[in-house]
């Protein structure tokens, strides 16, 4: 009873989720997601294959094996643009060298934890295992772990909010955010995401203090095998273990201070780095075994429409930029002036649009020592995604925010400025907005452009 007592707000904020998002979510409660890949990996691993029989949905990815004129037997993947043959492990071959083609083999292009995580469903249920339920049960649990991550801050001297302040954030975060729409759809791409934050959010909690340098380093290396952009999360940890070992002044200070600060961090850091290196070296054994690259996940094997882009500039670049900024910071709701009167862009909606309360962040009251950590963790996870052939598409809002998105909420809690009636406006419009995202986004298809060349036109005509 007394442990009850002290996680009563926990224990009614999973519950609440659980009620939100199974009732936003209906339907697709009763059956799998049309995209089930971490479900059909699980299933796999369970008859002992890494190679998927029967994909269903889009991205997978596809390593043909094809006999060369001089009999040797290689893998890789066809390139259309260029008409060679990209040989897997590194080099390309021009496909005039192809005899015949021996089979394709589909593989998952999405980092594996979400499926490990699904097992013990998959042992029971088999390969209809419900993505959506899993999906939902992890969205839930990311509201009580956020409430635990800003109590956390609390307890530290980094935040004077009170309890109702931070579930006001918590409610913020879980129906005010892209978050809403995410956790209410099962499939791989979001189901990747809801999984990522959970993860996200226990680094953030060990991180305060350096306190629990193993946990964060845990933390942070399945979140990467869930999401690799979340691998640039380390700058919180790192700066919080130079921070409580004394900084400048403790090195500046010689003698025994400045020792001991050097043991403090070094011991930190070791502790934070080795179950980080564990779950890399698994990583890289994996993908070795898939694609003969240490850090390919599959994503140069994916057959999508932006193929001819990709092969022309890479997964990573600059021609890139400006569409993604657009997407995440520029795009508007469409007004067509007809039925349905409203349209959204496949690309989605710009982040201050659909949580109008992360405006707030550019002008905080206080700046605490975290603020400094918390904004460069953002800005490490959130540049190199703006280099990615990919924008998200569809979605209802900027989807690859989540990445970083705790790390905003927490920027909120620690930016001093008073909870008063402009801010919880600015939540609750917050909240109508995404619970329209939630409940069309996926069933309404006339209130989003996504036919035939919307891809290429960010804006409408």
């Amino acid at each position: 009873m007394r442990w009850l007592r002290a996680y009563r707000v926990h224990l009614l904020l999973f519950a609440a989720g659980l009620l939100v998002y199974g009732a936003v979510a209906g339907d697709r409660l009763a059956r799998q997601s049309s995209d089930p890949h971490f479900v059909l990996q699980a299933d796999a691993w369970r008859h002992g294959r890494i190679a998927i029989d029967r994909p269903r949905g889009d991205d997978w990815a596809k390593v043909e094996t094809v006999r060369l004129d001089d009999g040797r037997v290689v893998r890789g993947r066809r390139l259309t643009t260029r008409k060679t043959f990209r040989v897997a492990g590194g080099g390309e071959l021009p496909q005039s060298r192809i005899v015949a083609s021996q089979g394709t083999t589909t593989y998952m292009s999405f980092p594996p934890v979400p499926a490990l995580l699904m097992l013990p469903q998959v042992m029971v249920a088999g390969p209809r295992a419900n993505d959506v339920a899993f999906t939902i049960a992890f969205a839930a649990a990311c509201l009580p772990l956020l409430f635990s991550v800003l109590r956390r801050l609390h307890a530290a001297g980094a935040s004077r909010r009170t309890v109702a302040d931070d579930l006001w954030l918590v409610a913020l975060f879980g129906v005010g955010t892209v978050f809403f729409f995410s956790a209410v759809q099962g499939k791989v791409w979001f189901t990747a995401h809801v999984v990522g934050v959970c993860f996200a959010l226990a680094y953030a909690w060990a991180s305060i203090d350096a306190r629990h340098p193993v946990l964060a380093g845990v933390a942070l290396g399945l979140a990467t095998m869930t999401r690799t952009p979340m691998a640039f999360m380390f700058p919180l940890f790192a700066f919080e273990a130079w921070r409580v070992a004394g900084g400048l002044p403790a090195l500046r200070a010689g003698g025994d201070d400045r020792r001991a600060a050097i043991r403090a961090m070094l011991r930190r850091g070791l502790a934070f780095a080795a179950p980080i290196l564990v779950i890399a070296g698994a990583a890289v054994a994996y993908n070795l075994h898939r694609f003969g690259e240490p850090t390919e996940f599959g994503h140069s094997y994916l057959a999508v429409r932006q193929q001819a882009q990709i092969e022309a500039h890479g997964l990573f670049s600059y021609t890139y930029l400006a569409r993604n900024l657009a997407v995440a910071f520029t795009l508007l709701p469409e007004l067509p002036g007809k039925a349905p009167w409203l349209q959204i862009s496949g690309h989605g909606l710009a982040m201050w649009v659909t949580t109008p309360a992360l405006l707030l962040l550019l002008w905080p009251a206080e700046r605490p020592p975290l603020h400094r950590a918390l904004w460069l963790t953002v800005a490490a996870v959130a540049v190199p995604t703006f280099f990615y052939q990919n924008s998200g598409w569809v979605q209802f809002g900027y989807r690859f925010s989540l990445d970083y998105l705790p790390f905003l909420i927490l920027l909120l809690a620690i930016g001093g400025r008073r909870f008063g009636w402009g801010t919880r406006a600015l939540i609750v419009v917050g909240i109508v907005v995404n619970l329209f995202g939630a409940t069309t986004f996926g069933r309404h298809p006339e209130y989003y452009r996504t036919q035939g060349a919307a891809y290429g036109t960010v804006v409408a005509d």
